[in-house]
C-alpha cells in the first residue's frame, strides 16, 4: 500500500518493524548518544539499594508530623531459575538425566520439560518445542533446535526448512503421519543462534529418553549437531552423511541412525540437495527392509 494512501496505518507497519527485530533476537536500542553501558550495570544496583527520596516538609505547616525512622531496604538476593543459575557445570546435567530415566511416557516428558528449570533458554523462549508426527513411525528426525517460526508455534520444522523437510520426505512415500520429528535441544537459542555445548549437554538426557520412548527402526540426524550428539562422530556433516551409524539404547538395543543434511542447509545450498536425496534413497531402502 501507499503511505502517503489515507488509509495507509503507519502505526502497524512500525509495530510490524519491531516485532520482526524482536523475531531477530534484537534485545537493545541503540542511539547517536554513547553510554557507558558497563557503568550502567555497576550503578544499577546501587540506585536499587537506596531509600526513597521524600520532599522535605515545611516546618511552618501545620500538618507536620514526626515520622518514625525507616531502614534502608535489604538488598534482594539475584532471582535464579533453578539449575540454570545456581548449579555448577554438569550438575544441571546431572539432574536433567535422572529426571528422564524416571519418565515412563513422551506425555510425562513432555510435561517434565515444560517445568524443567535447568535450562537457561527456557526463560529466553516463547513456546517448549517438543515433537510432531506420530511418536509410533517406525522412523524419527532429530534436528538441532527450533527457530522462530517453531517457537512462536510450538512444533518443530514449521518455517521453509520444515516445508521442505515434508517434501523430501513425500519424495520417498513419508508425511508427518508416518514420521516422528522433534530436536536434540527443544527450546529455541535467542536470535537463532547455535546452541551451546552446555545446553546441548543439558538437553541431551531428554532427547536420548525420547528416542527410547518413541522407539523408532530409524533414526535421521539432521546436521551436524543433531549427527554428533546422537552418534558420537567428530566428523562434519559432508563427510558423515549417507552413512549409517549404530545408536545404542540404555536396554542394550541398537538401531541405525542415519546423518544427512540439515533442510536449513540445503536452503543456503540448494546444489547439494543432490546428496540429500541420495541420503533419502538409503532410508528408503533401509524401511523397505533393502538394509
Amino acid at each position: 500500500m501507499n503511505p502517503s494512501h489515507p488509509e495507509h496505518d503507519v502505526r502497524a507497519d512500525l509495530i510490524s518493524y519491531l516485532d520482526f527485530h524482536v523475531e531477530a533476537g534484537v534485545d537493545a536500542a541503540l542511539d547517536e548518544q554513547p553510554h557507558d553501558r558497563f557503568g550502567e550495570a555497576e550503578a544499577a544496583p546501587q540506585r536499587e539499594l537506596a531509600p526513597p527520596r521524600r520532599a522535605a516538609p515545611d516546618d511552618a505547616s501545620p500538618f507536620r508530623r514526626e515520622l518514625p525512622s525507616r531502614e534502608a531496604p535489604p538488598k534482594e538476593p539475584p532471582r535464579t531459575y533453578g539449575n540454570a543459575a545456581s548449579a555448577k557445570p554438569g550438575e544441571a546435567a546431572d539432574d536433567a538425566r535422572a529426571r528422564a530415566a524416571q519418565m515412563q511416557s513422551l506425555e510425562e516428558l513432555e510435561a517434565l520439560l515444560r517445568g524443567f528449570e535447568g535450562c537457561g533458554l527456557r526463560f529466553t523462549a516463547k513456546n517448549l518445542v517438543f515433537a510432531d508426527g506420530n511418536p509410533q513411525a517406525r522412523v524419527m528426525f532429530v534436528g538441532e533446535a527450533p527457530g522462530a517460526d517453531e517457537d512462536r508455534i510450538g512444533k518443530p520444522f514449521m518455517g521453509r526448512s520444515g516445508q521442505l523437510l515434508d517434501r523430501m520426505m513425500a519424495a520417498i512415500g513419508l508425511d508427518r503421519t508416518g514420521a516422528y520429528i522433534t530436536n536434540v535441544v527443544p527450546w529455541r537459542p535467542p536470535g537463532n543462534r547455535n546452541p551451546t555445548p552446555q545446553e546441548i549437554a543439558i538437553c541431551r538426557p531428554f532427547i536420548e529418553r525420547q528416542i527410547e520412548l518413541a522407539n523408532p527402526e530409524l533414526l535421521v540426524c539432521l546436521g551436524a549437531p543433531a549427527t554428533q550428539t546422537l552418534t558420537g562422530t567428530k566428523d562434519g556433516i559432508l563427510k558423515a552423511r549417507g552413512r549409517f551409524y549404530p545408536y545404542r539404547l540404555s536396554d542394550g538395543r541398537e538401531i541405525k541412525a542415519l546423518a544427512t543434511l540439515h533442510p536449513a542447509y540445503l536452503l543456503r545450498q540448494p546444489v547439494q540437495k543432490r546428496l540429500a536425496w541420495r541420503d533419502f534413497r538409503m532410508l528408503k531402502a533401509a524401511l523397505d527392509g533393502g538394509r
